[in-house]
């Protein structure tokens, strides 16, 4: 509003010159104050607008699977999904504060149905200040991504191999999570970093569900909260490695008769040379309480193992071994086998193709998975 207020009476002054004489000194002078000032206007508005971003990514899958499973009729799964549109907005307010948010579409679109199955969600994903303390040190307030495993912090579609997200990070970390907290970052010279986090927990009514469990920071109960501390090094080239820990000290946010502490602890490691990576995530959590112990739910965990190649800038190959395990009373794990193809016309643009085959007891779903995605 000043900056309005402030051009309009530059330009007032601009077109009542016209009527004054040029050769008179204080008039010449006067006019070269209007010209800068008004120069001052333009760039502050001009340094606004460039301070703002927008950015987002989307993804789009099909779908073709079947399900058998012995004595019972088997199923098939033909879809046509548009599984994500996501938008970024961000500003930097001066070299030191900065603000970024995430607003996400799932499956196209959302409405209320009588049974309960909406078609979709739209939700904020991120939505923090980040402040840099100094140069090693800075601090995240709001809506922001847990910093645990490889996907949930890097989820775009040309980053990762795979039509859908791989099974063990969605089901056990649960990839996408967020919670309402801080952060304090570090990070040093030498390749190591860290994360610490005061947040939101859980909420699992039943006091073991996790992926059910996460909050959205949507009138999020905070009887009790969460706690989660990471450690990265990456000062070799091409290496990553990682460790989070999370402590839930409720589950059940003081409604179940008994408390549902949990842990959770997750550890990867990437590694690139050449044309080759390699990546491997193992992820526990440790449940107490008497809801958990009931249900043989107490220890759930999950690994994958994930090669790739490289053939050209444009066209990569991935298989991935998944395997998981939800109750620790079942028979067998879960397990999931990929492999499939990447496709990148353009380094923010993907093609993926992929067939996967996967098997709990008896039961088997297998079939191809397609999808194209981008980010800007």
């Amino acid at each position: 509003m000043k900056l309005k207020k402030i051009s309009f009476l530059v330009g007032a002054l601009l077109a009542s010159q016209s009527a004054m004489a040029a050769s008179n000194p204080e008039i010449e002078e006067l006019r070269q104050q209007i010209n800068a000032l008004a120069q001052q206007v333009e760039d502050s508005k001009s340094s606004s607008k460039s301070n703002t971003s927008i950015g987002g990514y989307g993804e789009l899958h099909y779908n073709n699977l079947k399900t058998t499973q012995p004595g019972q009729a088997g199923t098939e799964k033909k879809e046509i999904d548009f599984h994500r549109f996501v938008l970024f907005f961000g500003h930097e307010f001066n070299d030191k504060i900065r603000f970024f948010s995430e607003v996400e579409i799932e499956h196209a679109l959302s409405k209320d149905t009588s049974d309960g199955s909406n078609g979709g969600e739209v939700e904020v994903e991120q939505a923090y200040v980040e402040l840099d303390l100094n140069n090693q040190l800075s601090t995240k307030a709001g809506v922001i991504l847990v910093p645990v495993g490889i996907l949930n912090e890097t989820h775009e579609p040309p980053t990762f191999y795979g039509v859908e997200r791989n099974p063990v990070e969605k089901n056990i970390i649960p990839a996408t999570w967020w919670s309402g907290g801080l952060t304090l970052n570090g990070r040093s010279q030498s390749g190591f970093s860290y994360d610490l986090m005061l947040s939101e927990g859980l909420y699992s009514a039943d006091g073991y569900s996790i992926r059910d469990g996460r909050q959205k920071t949507s009138k999020a109960k905070a009887n009790d909260l969460a706690y989660t501390g990471r450690i990265k090094y990456t000062g070799v080239p091409g290496l990553e490695l990682a460790a989070t820990a999370r402590y839930e000290s409720d589950l059940g946010q003081g409604t179940l008769a008994s408390k549902a502490p949990a842990t959770l602890l997750e550890t990867h490691a990437i590694y690139t040379i050449d044309q080759f990576t390699i990546k491997g995530l193992y992820a526990q959590w440790d449940i107490s309480g008497d809801a958990a112990k009931a249900a043989d739910a107490d220890k759930q965990s999950g690994y994958y193992i994930e090669p790739s190649y490289k053939l050209t800038e444009k066209w990569g190959v991935f298989t991935r071994y998944n395997n998981w395990k939800k109750a620790s009373g079942s028979a067998n794990d879960e397990t999931q086998t990929d492999i499939g193809v990447n496709y990148w016309p353009h380094p923010d643009v993907v093609f993926k193709a992929d067939y996967q085959w996967y098997t709990k007891d008896d039961k088997k779903t297998n079939g191809f998975n397609l999808g194209v995605g981008y980010q800007f």
